[in-house]
Order: structure tokens, then sequence, then C-alpha cells
């Protein structure tokens, strides 16, 4: 355990996941790009869920490399990484479920979610997060739910499971409270460690 605490504080191993996180933001705006084309500007901000998680971590990462700390945006980060990280997974299991062939494409937007939810419950020593930077991720992610299951602006999903909407909405939303108290949980029950 010490030597992953080691290594996850590494200077270089750092700036490796700083460009690996840049990167995968990059190419998940570039993925919403047809949806967002068509998004109200108004509601621009709330769709592209998986890359605004992982630039949150960017911003953490590029902090950590600094030995500073952001909490608001760690807390951001935490939970909307393990949010859509696990929310993605399950999307595109529930589609193959549903009769989806999985291509190579899935199965690297199914490592890489993985990835994304684990890296930011990982980094949880670090995190300097106190009770009402929660309360504001938690009014951000519940709106974000209200945004895209009552307005219509969620990411797409399969066709061979749009037909689930409210159950997937409903899934959503408790995914989020799980999101939530396990990042509270896991900031109050780990040694915190300095960067």
């Amino acid at each position: 355990m010490e030597n992953l605490m080691q290594l996850l504080k590494n200077r270089l191993f750092l700036m490796l996941l700083l460009l690996i996180n840049i990167g995968g933001t990059i190419y998940g705006y570039i993925w919403y790009k047809s949806q967002l084309a068509i998004t109200p500007p108004i509601f621009l901000i709330f769709v592209p869920d998986s890359p605004t998680a992982s630039l949150f971590f960017c911003f953490v990462l590029a902090a950590f490399l600094f030995r500073k700390n952001i909490p608001l945006v760690e807390a951001l980060a935490a939970v909307t990484l393990l949010k859509y990280g696990v929310w993605a997974v399950v999307m595109i299991v529930a589609a193959w479920a549903a009769g989806d062939t999985l291509t190579w494409q899935q199965y690297m937007l199914i490592g890489s979610h993985l990835g994304m939810a684990v890296q930011g419950l990982l980094y949880a020593p670090y995190y300097r997060i106190k009770a009402w930077h929660l309360g504001v991720v938690a009014v951000w992610t519940l709106h974000n739910d209200v945004i895209d299951y009552i307005y219509g602006m969620h990411p797409w999903v399969s066709s061979s499971i749009t037909i689930y909407i409210q159950e997937i909405a409903y899934f959503t939303f408790w995914l989020s409270i799980f999101s939530l108290l396990t990042v509270y949980v896991l900031n109050k029950s780990i040694r915190k460690r300095e960067i």
C-alpha cells in the first residue's frame, strides 16, 4: 500500500496521468461534438459529463504538481469521476445485454471509464474536501441530473436501451447519491497524506 501511495504522488507519474487525462478530456469533448451542436446554449455546460469530470481532475493533478490543493475542484472531480465512470460502463453493458455488439471502441470506453472512477478514488488521501464542498457538488450533480432527464439533455445512449430512459434516470439519480456518499465516507475515514 505504501508503494502505491508513493507512486501516486511521484512527479513523473502525476505528469503522465495529467497528460492521459488531458488526452481523454479532449477525446471526450470531440465524442460529444454532434450532441453539443444541437444543444441549446443554456445547457451546453451540462451535456459533456465524462470529459468535464476528467477536466476537473486535470486541474486537481496540475495543482498537485505544484503541491497545492483545490478542495472544491477535488470534490467535483472525485464525485463526477466515480459517477460518470460507473454510469458509462453500465450503459455500455446494458446496451450489450439488450443486443448490441461490442466494438473495440466500447471496450476502450469501458476501460477508460473504469480508470476514471478508480483514479478519482485512489487520490482520496490527498484531497482536502470539507462538508460544504460536497454540499456544493451535490447541488451541481443533482441539478445536472434534472437537466439531463427533465429537460432531455442526457448523454445519448444506444437505441437498444432508449426505451428504458426512465429507469436510466432513476439509476442515475441514485448513482449520484452513491457517489456523493462514497466520497464523503472516504474523505472522513482515510488518513490524510501530503501530496
